[in-house]
């Protein structure tokens, strides 16, 4: 579930997702990855450029709304290792359903 406004408009608290450890990284995917810089939290943020192909691929990993309060993406942690992270295949928005 989505806690934060970093993702906004695409993403906005309270909205639920799925995702699937499938296929390569590609640019404009959204990703779910371990927080580098906190080993308890997970991030979701839009693949930028990706270097490498396969287990040996990295991404940069950007916010959409990257002035939000709090953001935490590739431009403090660096580039992102594709593998172990999850691509977002599904998004159901707060309070639907």
């Amino acid at each position: 579930m989505v806690v934060e406004d970093s993702m906004r408009p695409t993403l906005r608290p309270g909205d639920g997702l799925l995702a699937i450890r499938w296929g390569r990284v590609k640019p404009g995917q959204l990703r779910v990855f371990p927080d580098p810089t906190s080993s308890s939290r997970w991030l979701i943020k839009r693949a930028g450029e990706v270097q490498g192909t396969g287990g040996g691929a990295t991404f940069e990993a950007r916010s959409d709304n990257p002035d939000a309060p709090g953001v935490v993406d590739s431009r403090r942690f660096g580039w992102v290792p594709a593998a172990g992270t999850y691509r977002v295949v599904w998004t159901v928005r707060a309070g639907s359903g």
